[in-house]
């Protein structure tokens, strides 16, 4: 079998700007990837579930470095402050200097964490991001977004930290268990519903292979989804307009997620659910049409992506959570929401009676499949 082609992806932000390289074998090219380390210090954080897979091939890309691991517990309920202090301790004992790196060698929780601990030492340094989940490659590992979790809320501290270059080694997803692959998943579909009807159109046609792990498709939708991200982050870094269309799905999910503990929905898995909830309340608020709502439901259901909020979760408990919500203004929920597939939108003041009215109407319904 041939291999697949090399995906070169810049994001462009000036001097700041940077590659986001996606294809096969990445991981063993110290050769691209090495001389981005600018000083003699490297830190790789990883966790206990990934380290043993990959963390060898990084080590023969690090020889002649001072350079030591790092590796956190797997779980979202690992991406803390406490681990952030643990990283900090780290970087002491090894003695980085401000010319270091951190290389965050898993998930979206390792990235974001690392990319974090790299943004608090010494008020930034350098870090590189090698994701080996699909959800992180198309999706955490671009961008800059770092941060942490709090007890209120997910994502509440954090930091825009950019990566000096992004490795998406495909290869790595041949250890990703079923249901994580089908999490990143929910972030491919997101790119598409919110700003790219083409692309949507082309992922119902490839619904199948995708589900099926078929290479050369999961590697086209992994470049189409990191080239539109780029392209918004190139013109809003720090999200004060069109990037905040990326969170479609995510007050919704974020309030899931909070509300299960970390422990019961993973991150795409609530954002799927959260696009579903978004998209319901477009349609509720005479913003789009039934028919855009099924196909989305289709296309995730076609994919294997959960559609019900989980049972034991109630409707004023989601209420809490999303009003903690990050992109809410004066106390007022503030959503992405849409006018149709590829036309995702900002909406202010959103009235929480039709919020609650959709969540209400969710949990009442408890559909698992999409309506035929």
């Amino acid at each position: 079998m041939n291999k697949p082609p090399l995906h070169s992806i810049n994001v462009a932000l000036g001097l700041r700007s940077y590659p986001v390289w996606v294809g096969s074998g990445l991981l063993d090219d110290p050769a691209r990837w090495r001389p981005l380390l600018r000083g003699r210090h490297a830190l790789v954080v990883s966790n206990t579930t990934v380290a043993p897979l990959y963390l060898p091939r990084v080590e023969a890309g690090l020889e002649g470095l001072h350079w030591s691991s790092f590796l956190l517990d797997d779980g979202e309920v690992h991406k803390s402050f406490a681990n952030v202090g643990r990283v900090l301790d780290a970087l002491g004992r090894l003695g980085a200097t401000r010319d270091a790196c951190v290389i965050a060698l898993g998930g979206g929780v390792v990235g974001d964490l690392a990319g974090f601990s790299a943004a608090c030492w010494m008020r930034g340094i350098d870090f590189i991001q090698m994701p080996t989940t699909l959800l992180a490659m198309v999706d955490s590992s671009v961008g800059g977004k770092t941060g942490v979790n709090l007890p209120v809320g997910k994502n509440l501290a954090g930091a825009f930290h950019q990566p000096r270059a992004v490795i998406a080694d495909i290869d790595t997803l041949a250890t990703l268990p079923a249901r994580e692959y089908r999490a990143g998943l929910a972030e491919v579909v997101k790119g598409a519903a919110i700003g790219d009807e083409a692309f949507f159109v082309w992922l119902e046609q490839h619904a199948d292979a995708l589900a099926a792990r078929d290479v050369e498709t999961v590697l086209e939708a992994i470049a189409r989804k990191v080239q539109y991200k780029a392209g918004v982050v190139a013109r809003d870094e720090t999200e004060q307009g069109e990037r905040a269309l990326l969170n479609f799905g995510h007050t919704f999910g974020h309030a899931l997620e909070t509300a299960g503990h970390y422990t019961s929905l993973l991150h795409g898995e609530a954002v799927a659910i959260g696009m579903l909830l978004a998209a319901q309340l477009s349609e509720r608020s005479g913003m789009s049409e039934p028919g855009d709502t099924a196909r989305l439901e289709q296309l995730l259901h076609a994919l294997g992506l959960p559609l019900a909020i989980p049972p034991g979760m109630d409707t004023e408990q989601l209420l809490q959570w999303m009003r903690l919500d990050k992109k809410n203004t004066a106390g007022q929920l503030r959503l992405i929401l849409w006018r149709g597939i590829g036309r995702a939108e900002i909406v202010g003041a959103v009235p929480e009676r039709e919020v609650a009215a959709t969540l209400d109407a969710a949990i009442a319904n408890g559909r698992q499949v999409p309506a035929t």
